[in-house]
C-alpha cells in the first residue's frame, strides 16, 4: 500500500515575516528575576558542589517559574524557538553562570547525554577538529557555518559566554513548515523521509556494534510530527561498505529539505550576545550557525554551553525519541570542561554581527 503523508502540526506554520520582530521571541529577565536567580544560585550551591546533583528542587524560582513554563509551552507547542535575555555576565564567574543556565534548564526539562563521554553540560567552541574528520560534531568545530539540523534530543539550548569578533548568528528554521509545503508540492519525498535509512554513528556506537543505525527523518505519532535530521550523519554513513546504499530518492528528498531550510522565507537569524540563551525544540525547528571570525590574541573567541533537554510536557513518544535512545552514551555522566579565554579581554565592548 502506497504511503500518503499529511500536514501535520498546521498552527506552526509560521515564515520569517512573522518572527520579525526579535521581542515576540524574547523573554527579558526583569530586576526581580535577576533577585531571584541569585537566590537560586546560592542554594544550588549549598546543594551540592558537583552541578550533575543539583535538580529542578534545588534551584527553587518563584516569578520567574511562570515565564520559563509559557516558554516551554511555545516551545513544545508553538513556534518552537525562545531567546532569554540575559544572564549578568559581569556579576558572575564563567562557572556561575553556567550553574546559572543549568538551573534554568532543569525548569525547562532533564537533561539528556550528549556523546560517548556522557557529557551532560557541553561546549560549543573551535576544539582545533577539521571539518572533514569522520568522528567530528558540529560543537567542536570553529569558524565555518554549520547547515541546518537537529540535534539528538527534546530541546537543544545555547547559552553564550564569550562571542566572536565577527559573525556567528544563530539561524533557526521552521521545519514544519517545510514539512507542510512538502507535503502538498512532493509528498513522494516526504515519504521517503519516513523510511528508515542509515546514519553514521560518528565512531561512537556501542562497542563491538555497527558503526551506523537506522532511523527515519520524519515519524509521525499521536498526531504531532517528530524530526531528526542531521543531512552529513546520513551522507557519511555511505562510507561503510556494510550500510544500505541511499535511493536517489532519499538523496534527492535529504537535499530538498536542506535547500528549503536555507530559503529566508522559513528562517530567523538571532544574536546571542554573552549571558543570552536559546531553546528550540528540535522536532519544530531547525537550527543552524553562520560563519564566524575568532580573534584570540585580541581576546575573541566564540563560546556557548550546550544542554540538551527531554521536555516534561511531553508524555508520549516514539521509540526513537526517548531520553537514553542512545543508552550507552548515559553510562559516565560528566560535564565538559573546556576552558574559555581570559576574562577581562571577553569583556571588552563587542563589535555587531
Amino acid at each position: 500500500m502506497t504511503f500518503t503523508p499529511q500536514p501535520l502540526d498546521t498552527h506552526v506554520n509560521w515564515c520569517s515575516s512573522d518572527v520579525a520582530d526579535p521581542a515576540s521571541w524574547t523573554v527579558e529577565l526583569s530586576a526581580s528575576d535577576h533577585a531571584e536567580l541569585d537566590v537560586a544560585l546560592q542554594c544550588a550551591k549549598a546543594a551540592s558542589a558537583n552541578m550533575l546533583e543539583i535538580g529542578r528542587d534545588d534551584f527553587p524560582l518563584d516569578g520567574l517559574v511562570a515565564k520559563l513554563a509559557a516558554a516551554e509551552q511555545e516551545l513544545i507547542n508553538g513556534r518552537g524557538f525562545v531567546r532569554i535575555s540575559a544572564l549578568d555576565v559581569e556579576r558572575y564567574s564563567d562557572e556561575d553562570l553556567t550553574l546559572l543556565y543549568w538551573g534554568i534548564g532543569m525548569h525547562l526539562g532533564d537533561p539528556w547525554p550528549q556523546n560517548k563521554y556522557g557529557h551532560m553540560m557541553g561546549d560549543v567552541t573551535d576544539q582545533g577538529k577539521a571539518a572533514d574528520d569522520p568522528t567530528v560534531r558540529g560543537n567542536e568545530i570553529g569558524l565555518v557555518g554549520l547547515d541546518y539540523h537537529t540535534d539528538g534530543s527534546d530541546l537543544v539550548g545555547l547559552m553564550c559566554l564569550r562571542r566572536a569578533k565577527s559573525g556567528g548568528l544563530s539561524c533557526v528554521a521552521n521545519v514544519v513548515a517545510i514539512y507542510n509545503e512538502m507535503v502538498r508540492t512532493r509528498p513522494d519525498l516526504v515519504a521517503a523521509l519516513y523510511e528508515k535509512m542509515p546514519w553514521d554513528y560518528r565512531g561512537e556506537q556501542p562497542e563491538g556494534g555497527k558503526s551506523y543505525y537506522m532511523r527515519a527523518v520524519f515519524t509521525e505519532h499521536e498526531g504531532r510530527l517528530f524530526n531528526f535530521f542531521v543531512p552529513q550523519y546520513i551522507k557519511a554513513s555511505q562510507h561503510h561498505a556494510d550500510a544500505p546504499r541511499l535511493t536517489a530518492l532519499q538523496r534527492e528528498a535529504i537535499d530538498t529539505m536542506s535547500e528549503m531550510a536555507r530559503d529566508p522565507n522559513y528562517n530567523v537569524y538571532m544574536e546571542l550576545p554573552p549571558g543570552s540563551m536559546q531553546f528550540i525544540n528540535n522536532y519544530h525547528v531547525l537550527h543552524g550557525r553562520m560563519a564566524y571570525e575568532d580573534d584570540v590574541a585580541n581576546g575573541y573567541k566564540r563560546h556557548l554551553k550546550r544542554l540538551w533537554l527531554a521536555t516534561r510536557t511531553l508524555t508520549s513518544r516514539p521509540a526513537d525519541f526517548v531520553n537514553g535512545a542512545q543508552g550507552h552514551w548515559a553510562k559516565n555522566r560528566s560535564i565538559s570542561q573546556i576552558a574559555t579565554i581570559d576574562r577581562p579581554l571577553a569583556r571588552q565592548t563587542y563589535p555587531s554581527g
